[in-house]
């Protein structure tokens, strides 16, 4: 079976084509296209491109296409991309304005080039089962039911670190379990030892989930990706009075206050310098003080609320460093680690400065905790989920 991942920004449109079977999948071909004015017209060159390069014999021989959507309106899960889930994406379209709305242009894009089948996999998928608890403010239930709540977001990249964290860690029925979660839901919880990881997804968009048994417990991200840690442009968590606040004292409009936390918010706003923490490391080394505080910023929020989930998971076996910040800063995975002797985890130092060699363990030999850098692969998650729907649709 051929399925097409579909990757869309508000400019950008990024596809993998898949071969897949029950015996695993393997990429046929990428590409992608940056600073988009006509969706139509790139993906229909792109669906001709690859007619042309031999990876399909036409665009009928496509059978699905998978869509790595954000969060929906009373829909989550991996479901059919159809007009429910078009008037999902629509009814949160202003907590993800960046995403929600590509996306659903995306799908309507392809509905009229191709005759596949449409999933969508929602980034919130891999939350549906955290606890009350961790699922809602403390606001009046009106606001509840009104859709404000904690939704969590990167669930791909987390549901993928669940499963293979647990295959390196030698928990092959955690691995089982976390591989049909969404078509069979968590079950009866395992037998045997608990298994409980945190999850770093740190690159220009960042969140932490505690994973327990391969089932998430709580995410940094809440009602949008805006929460959580402080990220390239996005202020992370604040208190909800600021915003009153800033239009009073700085006579700013509420368009312009949500301007300033989205362009200028975060690890920027922090710096004063970029939202690239390779130039804020840059500026750092130069003796930039707020440069500095910047990278002691995001560690200190990182070990925050890995901290809150080992608490609450009642101990920790592995802390996970995934995508492009988590996988290629030594100095960062170090300050999170710092001074854990005592708890048991111990980071080998010259095995966490290795340039970045794909999957490894980097903690020391004798540490109780484990640590691991694993590279994400959120199409190959969308892939896999997109096969498992269409086996479970025809069965």
């Amino acid at each position: 079976m051929k399925i097409l991942v579909a990757n869309l920004g508000s400019t950008s449109f990024k596809f993998r084509l898949f071969e897949m079977d029950g015996e695993g999948e393997r990429v046929l071909a990428k590409g992608g296209y940056e600073r988009v004015e006509d969706f139509g017209k790139v993906i229909s060159e792109a669906l001709e491109g690859l007619v042309r390069d031999g990876h399909l014999e036409s665009v009928d021989d496509l059978e699905a296409v998978g869509f790595k959507t954000v969060l929906g309106k009373d829909l989550s899960g991996c479901v059919p991309a159809d007009d429910k889930a078009l008037a999902a994406l629509d009814g949160l379209a202003q907590i993800a304005p960046a995403h929600n709305p590509a996306y659903a242009n995306g799908i309507r894009q392809f509905s009229r080039l191709t005759k596949a089948r449409l999933v969508a996999l929602f980034e919130t998928s891999f939350y549906q089962w955290i606890p009350e608890t961790a699922r809602r403010y403390a606001v009046p239930e009106s606001w509840y039911e009104a859709g404000i709540r904690r939704y969590g977001f990167h669930g791909a990249s987390h549901k993928f670190i669940a499963e293979r964290s647990a295959e390196m860690l030698g928990r092959s029925d955690i691995g089982e379990r976390v591989r049909n979660l969404y078509t069979e839901g968590p079950g009866e919880e395992p037998e045997g030892k608990p298994l409980r990881v945190v999850s770093c997804h740190l690159g220009g968009s960042s969140s932490v989930t505690g994973i327990l048994n391969g089932v998430a417990i709580g995410t940094s991200m809440g009602l949008s990706p805006q929460s959580g840690l402080p990220q390239n442009n996005r202020v992370g968590d604040l208190d909800s009075m600021a915003i009153p606040m800033a239009m009073n004292e700085l006579g700013l409009s509420m368009e312009e206050v949500l301007r300033d936390l989205t362009r200028q918010g975060g690890l920027l706003g922090l710096s004063g310098v970029s939202n690239d923490l390779r130039d804020i490391d840059a500026a750092a080394a130069d003796g930039n003080p707020r440069a500095r505080l910047a990278l002691d910023y995001l560690v200190a929020s990182i070990r925050h609320w890995t901290g809150a989930y080992a608490f609450q998971m009642g101990g920790l076996d592995a802390i996970v460093f995934t995508a492009g910040i988590g996988e290629n800063r030594a100095d960062i995975r170090k300050g999170v680690c710092a001074g854990l002797e005592g708890f048991g985890l111990q980071l080998d130092t010259s095995k966490n400065q290795q340039p970045n060699t794909g999957e490894r363990d980097i903690a020391a030999s004798g540490s109780k905790i484990r640590v691991l850098v694993i590279p994400t692969n959120e199409e190959r998650v969308v892939a896999r989920e997109t096969w498992r729907l269409m086996q479970k649709k025809k069965a």
